[in-house]
């Protein structure tokens, strides 16, 4: 399933100008992973019922899902779109409720290892697809269309692979292998933003092992993490160029704030309601919000470049505070688990880049999508024990 919903089969298979979203054959190849999570859920009914009753915020979104038909400008896409969702979201918990921490984030690391496996060797090997020809030349863009892609994928995955290889010392050579492989590609993509977020990412890890080692090193690494999040906040106001400049970004974060006040204009005509789920960006009409956007950006969107304004845009305030409460539930429960639980080795690394990167990008609550479906499992992971077996 997290292959499948990785997207990293698409481009070597159809080429780096298909058009995915439109091709009934890419929506078909997504089916067997439909039925795999449907499969999973049957023989572990139990634990799935358990953890999707424990995270009533995720249950919310879903229903707003559904209801935003009733408004949808594309009814028929959101349905197809809706039903996809469900089967990405149903794929994360029921890999939440059958693994344990350990096993779980073996799971996902060999599927970020496979990834890039395959980019390294695409780039190495098949440059003309591995790499960037026209935009960046040289960049490598593994198995994914643009090096952002690639760049940002492996970041996760950078924090995925270091925290299986501490959950599961006897192959930890193994998984720290694949994080110091997954840096390389991060690298080797010369996406700025992506390593900024390895970074941060690391630091993440790094703080949760300094907590698990007992109440003095808890109590010191608390206190520098507070002070570090504020001098980096006060940064961020004082010399945001600097910040700017370090990531290689302008002040319009390469057109996302003209995409932003485009969406924002859109959003404020039906703020209740939103245009319904993953309805405007396909929308041909040319009278729809997508044209406004469009116009007033100055090119052709695909997304609202932030996972906020995405739930905003499409189920209206409805969308936006289910999604805003899920997230919030789950980063707590993270923030918890560093002091009393080792699946923090997991989820806060992986977290924290999610979080960075729904500033930027639109994949939360998106459908057939292998970071929602992690975050999807690592949500429902942190409300359920460990099981004997897994």
């Amino acid at each position: 399933m997290l292959l499948i919903f990785s997207q990293g089969w698409i481009m070597p298979i159809f080429g780096a100008t298909f058009d995915a979203a439109a091709s009934g054959i890419v929506r078909n190849a997504y089916l067997p992973a439909y039925a795999a999570a449907i499969l999973l859920m049957a023989m572990n009914l139990g634990e799935v019922v358990k953890g999707t009753l424990r995270q009533p915020f995720l249950v919310l979104i879903m229903l707003v899902v559904a209801a935003s038909m009733l408004w949808s400008l594309a009814p028929d896409a959101t349905l197809r779109r809706m039903i996809a969702l469900y089967a990405t979201t149903l794929g994360g918990i029921v890999i939440a409720a059958r693994y344990r921490w350990s096993t779980l984030a073996e799971v996902i690391g060999a599927s970020f290892l496979i990834l890039a496996v395959a980019s390294f060797v695409l780039a190495v090997g098949v440059p003309s697809i591995g790499k960037m020809q026209t935009l960046f030349p040289g960049a490598w863009r593994g198995v994914w269309v643009e090096k952002n892609g690639l760049g940002g994928m492996m970041a996760m995955g950078f924090g995925v692979c270091a925290a299986a290889g501490l959950l599961n010392p006897r192959r930890a050579w193994l998984w720290y292998g694949a994080a110091i492989l997954t840096l390389l590609l991060v690298v080797m993509s010369t996406s700025k933003t992506s390593l900024v977020s390895l970074v941060l990412g690391a630091g993440g890890l790094a703080f949760v092992w300094i907590v698990r080692r007992g109440a003095a090193s808890a109590v010191a690494a608390t206190w520098a993490a507070v002070f570090g999040a504020l001098l980096f906040a006060g940064f961020l106001i004082v010399a945001s160029d600097v910040f700017l400049g370090l990531l290689g970004k302008d002040a319009t974060l390469t057109g996302r704030t003209k995409i932003w006040a485009a969406v924002w204009r859109q959003i404020q005509e039906r703020p209740w309601t939103g245009y319904g789920y993953s309805a405007v960006w396909d929308d041909k009409s040319g009278w729809g919000p997508l044209a406004w956007i469009t116009k007033e950006a100055g090119f052709k969107a695909s997304h609202a470049h932030n996972a906020w304004f995405e739930q905003w845009l499409g189920m209206g305030y409805p969308g936006l505070v289910a999604w805003a409460l899920f997230y919030l539930q789950t980063m707590g429960a993270a923030i918890v688990a560093v002091f009393r639980e080792k699946g923090a080795y997991l989820a806060l690394p992986f977290l924290i880049i999610y979080s960075l990167t729904t500033l930027t990008e639109s994949f939360a609550v998106s459908y057939n999508d292998m970071r929602w479906m992690i975050f999807v499992a690592l949500a429902v992971k942190l409300a359920l024990p460990d099981r004997d077996q897994g």
